[in-house]
């Protein structure tokens, strides 16, 4: 396997590759992604109505999840939680703020293509009628439950969120053959959900699904008495939800993940290399 520090070297040259990609190959990469980590998601929702105790289904549905990420890293797509770590050939100064923020910005929209396509594909083609629509009673009051976070509440688990996703891009990194890599990058994947953290794509596809959900009379009928739809808006779920997750995802991945991995492994190495290869001078006395 590769040790960290060589993970980071090795990230500037794939870093690189990603702010060159032309922006249809960009976005469509990320289109990609978004029906990754969208797809993943149904096998979740599904897996977890499967099972009658809640604690129990959590678990299932976290043990689901991270097919999305392998599909994403081994496959090959763009995603935007991920890409958060290009600040790193940013301060090797490989790569210009505004080619990062262009990539940034090309695959958060196509992240967000996938995900709402997959939703309207699952809703309307009645994916989530199994189980007597329990399914889509699922997806409406998780949606109905993300746009209902306060602004700090979504901000800071979106903190936690990426920084999680980019420790497991990191350790898949890592690894030098495909079973490494989802080895690798299940655990802290696996965690993220359990937690209950927010992921702005994920929450792309999971709070479009809801919205969809509710138009049909049968799946909102399922949702238990006492669930308020009047929140689950597109409207409130950029402002409420994909704002504030966002936010702290690039906090998360951006800065505890990539700059301090830059900062402990690449800042200055040059001129360390260079200080160790230098011969000691004799002392005259």
């Amino acid at each position: 396997m590769f040790s960290p520090k060589e993970v980071a070297q090795n990230y500037i040259a794939t870093g690189i590759a990603k702010t060159k990609n032309p922006i249809s190959k960009m976005l469509l990469l990320a289109i990609l992604a978004g029906m990754f980590i969208a797809l993943a998601g149904v096998g979740a929702t599904i897996g977890s109505v499967t099972i009658a105790s809640a604690s129990l289904a959590k678990i299932v549905s976290a043990v689901i999840f991270p097919v999305g990420l392998v599909m994403v890293l081994v496959a090959g797509s763009e995603l935007f939680t991920g890409n958060n770590l290009l600040i790193i050939p940013v301060m090797e100064k490989q790569v210009k703020v505004s080619a990062m923020l262009k990539n940034w910005f090309f695959v958060y929209l196509g992240n967000l293509i996938g995900g709402i396509l997959v939703a309207a594909l699952v809703v309307y083609g009645h994916t989530f009628s199994v189980f007597s629509n329990e399914a889509a009673a699922s997806v409406i009051k998780t949606a109905v439950a993300k746009v209902s976070l306060s602004f700090g509440d979504a901000f800071l688990r979106g903190i936690l969120c990426n920084f999680l996703v980019c420790i497991a891009v990191w350790i898949s990194f890592a690894a030098k053959d495909v079973v490494g890599k989802i080895v690798g990058l299940f655990l802290p994947i696996m965690t993220f959900v359990l937690s209950g953290y927010e992921h702005s794509v994920a929450n792309m596809y999971y709070i479009s699904a809801g919205l969809f959900a509710q138009r049909n009379p049968a799946y909102a009928a399922a949702v238990p008495t006492g669930t308020s739809l009047m929140n689950l808006t597109w409207g409130n779920m950029f402002a409420k939800n994909l704002l504030p997750v966002t936010l702290g995802n690039i906090v998360g991945g951006m800065v505890l993940v990539g700059l301090v991995y830059w900062f402990v492994y690449l800042r200055n190495a040059d001129k360390d290399a260079k200080a160790k290869q230098s011969p000691k001078q004799p002392v005259h006395k």
